[in-house]
């Protein structure tokens, strides 16, 4: 449950609107975008806050003067957490609504629902979710980081504060134990080994037998990446075993769905988490921007953090490539942004590799502290290496598919 003192119900209900409607008029002066996000249902605490910021960017590009002198329209899908509703959207925002590209996804399932569909219909499709990485596929551009970005250095920095004896548990499903291979092997090119492998259904809320093993195990620190409500419950029993701060964690999730609002800090003191963006992050771009939110939605608007802030940047950086396209048309825009299209954002600079359809882009620490991060380090303009040497969109643009570390 989404903790009611972070919710701002009026700003939620002004940034979300209803579903498209089937058969909607096609206008000639308006450029349109889709968003296909879980704004209800049990993935809602990440939609929510996404749709949210994806409004804001394109009110602030249309209060610019829209795109290329015409105005952007936002048409906005509720999946409900349901992957078969993720497949209808798709189908009618390629071939109902006609928009110019669809930006949405939040599970690595979800995206691999929609992302066949949106390529076979030629639809542009931007994904803008922190995930286990290796996409490979010209339609697609990833603006989030990879493992390959906030877990290399990241991992490296808790085995040199914490030490070499790694405890792994995470979601079980595809991203979590991708993101867990990648752990193993940057774990080895430290000096350092993964002594367990953990994985917990999404549905999963009683962690105590894991718990006791960890305690009777006793590793330098776990590498943690536990998905959505019912695994919260999992960061509750640690604290009430007084296992808080004991045993380090690094958490690839943690704070991802806001949880270190949805937890007393005596349940999160002290979680370590890299992540592409936190609301604290203290340059002029970021705290503007934090001004902005906070006007339009509310002082107690649902805080942004490394996914939901990917609606606003994923918005911002398409726009960037339509500019220097001069088209929203679908081959123009992969083009442009092929050709290291560029936004500079609350985040930092994010710049786009042709050939990988990834992005540069730089990774901060931070430290859990009294319900919010503080930043403990940051490392600048992150190289998404997932599937480099693999995937090269350049050379062979008909590649489609998701390299792994196995």
């Amino acid at each position: 449950m989404i903790n009611r003192r972070t919710f701002s119900k009026g700003a939620v209900l002004a940034a979300i609107a209803s579903p498209a409607i089937i058969g909607r008029a096609v206008a000639d002066d308006e450029i349109r975008i889709a968003s296909i996000l879980d704004l209800s249902g049990g993935l809602d605490i990440y939609g929510k806050p996404t749709q949210m910021s994806m409004q804001m960017a394109v009110d602030e590009i249309n209060d610019a003067g829209g795109l290329l002198g015409k105005k952007l329209k936002l048409i906005t899908y509720d999946t409900q957490s349901n992957n078969q509703l993720y497949a209808q959207y798709a189908q009618q925002a390629a071939l109902q609504d006609k928009v110019h590209v669809v930006h949405g996804g939040l599970t690595s399932a979800s995206r691999e629902v929609i992302r066949p569909i949106l390529n076979r219909f030629k639809t542009l499709y931007v994904y803008s979710t922190t995930y286990e990485g290796g996409v490979c596929d010209r339609n697609t551009f990833c603006t989030g980081s990879t493992p390959a970005m906030d877990e290399k250095e990241p991992l490296k920095w808790a085995i040199k504060e914490y030490g070499k004896k790694i405890f792994s548990i995470g979601a079980d499903y595809n991203s979590p134990r991708i993101r867990a291979e990648w752990t193993k092997r940057y774990a080895a090119e430290n000096g350092a080994t993964m002594t367990a492998n953990e994985f917990f259904p999404l549905s999963v809320t009683e962690f105590g037998p894991i718990i006791t093993r960890i305690q009777v195990e006793k590793p330098d620190f776990i590498a943690c990446c536990l998905i959505g409500a019912a695994h919260l419950g999992f960061y509750r029993q640690w604290a009430a075993a007084g296992m808080l701060n004991k045993i380090p964690i690094l958490g690839y999730s943690f704070g991802s769905g806001n949880e270190q609002q949805m937890l007393p800090p005596s349940d999160s003191e002290g979680i370590v988490a890299p992540f592409t963006y936190f609301m604290e992050i203290d340059s002029p771009e970021n705290k503007a921007w934090v001004e902005r939110y906070k006007k339009k939605f509310g002082a107690n608007a649902l805080p942004q953090n490394c996914i939901s802030m990917g609606g606003y940047e994923g918005t911002m950086l398409w726009a960037a490539a339509v500019k220097k396209a001069g088209s929203a048309e679908r081959q123009a825009v992969i083009e442009a942004m092929e050709g290291g299209a560029s936004y500079t954002g609350p985040a930092g600079v994010l710049t786009v590799l042709g050939p990988l359809h990834h992005c540069a882009r730089d990774i901060y620490l931070g430290r859990c502290e009294g319900g919010a991060f503080k930043i403990l380090t940051k490392w600048d303009q992150q190289f998404p290496a997932d599937a480099e040497g693999k995937c090269d969109l350049l050379k062979n643009p008909d590649t489609n598919n998701q390299f792994t570390p196995i």
